[in-house]
C-alpha cells in the first residue's frame, strides 16, 4: 500500500498558498493517502540531476514536486510551485542518504555542477588548498558524499566554502566548517551528530534506502497514515510553520553542549522563539531525568510557549520535565513556599509615588525609575548602600544630599507596601533569589531574555547550577518594550564566545520590513552582553504586498475600516486566528472585539479566545500572524506622551522612553508575515514611515 510523507519544508510554504490552491493540493494527494494513486500522472523530469523526482499537476498553473523512492512506495511532496519554477526545482536536486548518519539529504546538484569550472579556474594556481590536511577517509567518517570530494578538494578559502552553503545538505557543510576551523575529526563529529535524532540512530545504513532514511529524520519528513492523518497535518498549517526549525537556527539549537551561558540574538521574525522551544526540547530528551525552566516575560507569550511545546514534543516524559512558566510566575511560586504574596496594583502604586514626590525637588516618575534601575537592579538593603552606589545608565547625577532625598522617598514607599504586604513583582523575584536554598532546574531557556528587570535575572542565576548549558539565552534589544537594562555580565552570567546572532527573517516580508525598520531610527540598540547591537545584514527572503496605511475620520470609522479589512482577510482564507489586531491601548483593543464581534467575525484577548486575535501591543510581544491590524496609530498616542519623561527633566530618560515606543510599534508591526495594515483618526503618528 502507497504512503504518503510530507516534507517538513513544505508546511511554511503551504500556509502562505491561496485556498484555492491548498484545495488542489488536499484533493491530489488525498488519493495517495487513499492508496488509489492511479492516474495522478506522476511525470518524470528530461535531465533530471534525480531519477526518484516526479512532478504532479495540482492545478493549471502549478505543480507538485514529489520523491517517488524506487524501493518503498513511499510519495513524499516536497514542494508547490509555479509550473517553471517546480520543473527546475525537480531536475537541479539530488537527494542521496548520509552514509555517516543516515538522514535523507538533499543537494542543489546542478548549482554545484555549475560552480565546478569557476572554482577549478580559482584554484588551478593555488598550491595550498583548503582541506588538503584532511584524508578521504576522514571526509567520508563525516559524511561527505563520495560525489562531492572532488569539488571539495577545488576549495581554497572559506569564502569559497560559505558560497557552498546554501547548495550542501546541512550535515556535510557543518562537517567541512568544523574541519575548515581546525577542529579534529571527534570534535566534528560531534557538530555532525547533532542533525541526527538520537531516536533513530542507525545500526546499518543502506545507500539506496530513500525510505529508511526518511524515517531517520523525523525533522524533515512527516509520514501520514490515512485520510485522516493527512487532514489533520494539513488542517494547522500555521502552527506547523511556527516551529519548523531552519539549518542556522538547528545549528544553535541541537548543538550537544555549551560549556556555559549561550546567547541568541537577532531582528524580528528570525527564529529566536522556535530556537529556544527546539533546544528545550533538546536538553529534556537528550538529557533523561533533566529539569528544564522555560521562561519569558509574559502570560500570553507563556501560554502560546506551552501550546507549541505541546505540538513540538510528543513524549510525554519529555514534555512533563519542560516547565513553561513566566518569570513572575516562578517568583510568585518561590514566596509562596513561605508566605502567600499579595501584589500591589498599579494604580495604588502611583498613589504610593505621588505622595512620596510631594514636598522633593523630583517626579514622581523620576524617583520610581531610581528605584527600579538603581535600588531594585543593584538589591540595596539601606541609605548607606544606596549612597556608596554606582547610577551608571542614569542621566542626571545625583550629590549627596539629593541622594539622601530621594532615598527618604523610595523608603517612605517601601514601607507603606511592607504595611499593606504588598509587594511589586521586582521586589518578589529578589526576595525569591534570597529564598531559594539551591538550584531548582538543571537548564534554563529564557525568551525574549531583553525585557527581563535584572531582580529577575537574579532569581534565573540562582535557580540553576552554574555550569554546561545552564542558560540558553534568547532575545533582541530593538524589541525592548519595558524599561529593563540589564548587563549580563555583572550578574556572573558570561556569554562572550558563545552569542550567536540570526539575520534572516523567515516571518515577515522584506516589504514589511522596509517599512518597519526604519520606525526603530538610527541609533544601535544596547546589547545585554554589554555591546553594541545592529541590524546590519537583517533581510528576509520572502516578498509581498506593501504595507497599507489607512487615514480615518473618526474612531468609529476607523473601527468600521478595521472590519471590512478583517473580512476581507477572511473571505481570502486567512484563518481568523492567524489574523492579529493591536492597539497602543487596551481600551482600544476592547471596541475592536466589540466590534469585529457585532459584525459576526469572531474575536477575542490574545490567546484567551478563539477567532480573530486582538490586544495591546504589549501582549503582541511574542506572537506571530498571517496578517496584522495596527489600530490607533495617531500622534500623541504612538508615543504615548504619559509615558515618556519631560525632556528637561532628564534627557537621556527622554530617549531611552521614546526608544521603547519606537520599539513597541516596531513589534507590533513585525508580528505579520504576509500582510500588515495600519490605521489612524486624526494626525499621524510622528513614528509612522511614509508609505
Amino acid at each position: 500500500m502507497a504512503q504518503l510523507a510530507i516534507a517538513s519544508s513544505f508546511m511554511p510554504q503551504y500556509a502562505r498558498l491561496d485556498p484555492r490552491v491548498r484545495r488542489g493540493v488536499e484533493e491530489a494527494f488525498a488519493k495517495f493517502a487513499q492508496a488509489t494513486h492511479a492516474g495522478l500522472h506522476l511525470e518524470k523530469i528530461a535531465g533530471a540531476r534525480d531519477p526518484n523526482v516526479r512532478t504532479i499537476r495540482i492545478d493549471l498553473d502549478r505543480r507538485g514536486v514529489v520523491l517517488a523512492p524506487e524501493r518503498g512506495d513511499v510519495y513524499c511532496l516536497l514542494a508547490v510551485l509555479s509550473h517553471d519554477a517546480a520543473i527546475d526545482y525537480a531536475r537541479s536536486r539530488r537527494f542521496t542518504v548520509n552514509q555517516a548518519i543516515g538522514v535523507l539529504e538533499v543537494r542543489d546538484q546542478e548549482a554545484l555542477e555549475t560552480l565546478e569550472p569557476a572554482l577549478r579556474e580559482m584554484s588551478r594556481d593555488v598550491e595550498q588548498r583548503l582541506f588538503a590536511h584532511v584524508p578521504d577517509k576522514h571526509l567520508r567518517q563525516l559524511g561527505v558524499d563520495a560525489e562531492i570530494v572532488p569539488l571539495v578538494r577545488l576549495l581554497t578559502s572559506d569564502e569559497h566554502l560559505q558560497a557552498l552553503e546554501s547548495l550542501l545538505p546541512e550535515p556535510q557543510y557543518i562537517a567541512l566548517l568544523a574541519l575548515a576551523q581546525g577542529l579534529p575529526v571527534e570534535q566534528a563529529w560531534n557538530e555532525v551528530a547533532a542533525c541526527q535524532d538520537e531516536r533513530a540512530a542507525p545500526a546499518e545504513i543502506d545507500p539506496g534506502d530513500l525510505v529508511a532514511a526518511m524515517r531517520r529524520s523525523p525533522d524533515k519528513v512527516v509520514f501520514v497514515d490515512g485520510p485522516e492523518e493527512l487532514r489533520d497535518v494539513l488542517a494547522h498549517p500555521f502552527a506547523t510553520w511556527r516551529v519548523f526549525l531552519h539549518p542556522v537556527q538547528r545549528r544553535m539549537a541541537l548543538r550537544p553542549s555549551y560549556s556555559g551561558p549561550a546567547q541568541v540574538t537577532g531582528g524580528a521574525g528570525t527564529g529566536k522563539t522556535v530556537t529556544a522551544l527546539h533546544r528545550a526540547r533538546h536538553l529534556a530528551a537528550s538529557r533523561p531525568g533533566s529539569r528544564v525552566l522555560f521562561t519569558t516575560f509574559t502570560k500570553s507569550l507563556a501560554r502560546a510557549l506551552q501550546q507549541q511545546i505541546d505540538l513540538l514534543v510528543d513524549d510525554p516524559d519529555v514534555r512533563g520535565r519542560i516547565d513553561v512558566r513566566t518569570v513572575d510566575s516562578l517568583a510568585y511560586a518561590v514566596v509562596g513556599r513561605h508566605r502567600k504574596p499579595e501584589i500591589v496594583s498599579p494604580d495604588v502604586l502611583t498613589v504610593l509615588w505621588d505622595d512620596a514626590a510631594a514636598g522633593t525637588p523630583f517626579s514622581p516618575a523620576f524617583l520610581r525609575r531610581e528605584w527600579e534601575q538603581i535600588v531594585l537592579a543593584q538589591h540595596l538593603a539601606g541609605e548607606a548602600e544606596y549612597l556608596a552606589c554606582t547610577r551608571q545608565g542614569r542621566g542626571v547625577p545625583l550629590n549627596t544630599a539629593q541622594r539622601s532625598v530621594v532615598w527618604k522617598a523610595v523608603a517612605a514607599v517601601e514601607a507603606s507596601l511592607r504595611e499593606r504586604g504588598e509587594r511589586t513583582f521586582h521586589q518578589l523575584a529578589n526576595e525569591a533569589a534570597d529564598l531559594l536554598a539551591g538550584p531548582e532546574y538543571d537548564h534554563v531557556v529564557v525568551d525574549e531574555a531583553q525585557d527581563l528587570h535584572t531582580a529577575q535575572w537574579r532569581l534565573l542565576r540562582r535557580i540553576v547550577p552554574d555550569g554546561p548549558d545552564d542558560l540558553f539565552i534568547v532575545g533582541d534589544p530593538h524589541q525592548r518594550i519595558y524599561d529593563s537594562h540589564v548587563s549580563l555580565t555583572s550578574l556572573g552570567i558570561g556569554v562572550r564566545g558563545r552569542s550567536r546572532k540570526l539575520k534572516i527573517n523567515y516571518r515577515t516580508t522584506q516589504e514589511i520590513l522596509n517599512w518597519a525598520v526604519p520606525i526603530l531610527g538610527r541609533d544601535p540598540a544596547q546589547g545585554m552582553d554589554d555591546s553594541a547591537d545592529t541590524l546590519d545584514g537583517y533581510r528576509s527572503p520572502m516578498h509581498g504586498r506593501r504595507p497599507a496605511v489607512r487615514a480615518c475620520a473618526d474612531e468609529r470609522a476607523e473601527l468600521d475600516e478595521l472590519v471590512e479589512q478583517v473580512r476581507r482577510w477572511v473571505d481570502a482564507g486567512v484563518e481568523p486566528g492567524a489574523i492579529g489586531v493591536a492597539a497602543r491601548y487596551t481600551w482600544l483593543a476592547r471596541k475592536a472585539v466589540k466590534a469585529l464581534r457585532d459584525a459576526g467575525v469572531p474575536a477575542g484577548s490574545v490567546g484567551a479566545a478563539a477567532g480573530v486575535q486582538v490586544g495591546s501591543m504589549h501582549t503582541m510581544k511574542g506572537m506571530e500572524f498571517r496578517c496584522v491590524a495596527v489600530i490607533g496609530a495617531m500622534d500623541g498616542t504612538v508615543p504615548l506622551r504619559d509615558v515618556l519623561t519631560p525632556e528637561d527633566e532628564d534627557a537621556r530618560a527622554y530617549l531611552q522612553d521614546l526608544q521603547r515606543e519606537r520599539c513597541l510599534l516596531f513589534v507590533a508591526c513585525t508580528r505579520a508575515r504576509d500582510h500588515l495594515y495600519v490605521s489612524y483618526h486624526g494626525a499621524p503618528s510622528t513614528l509612522l514611515p511614509a508609505v
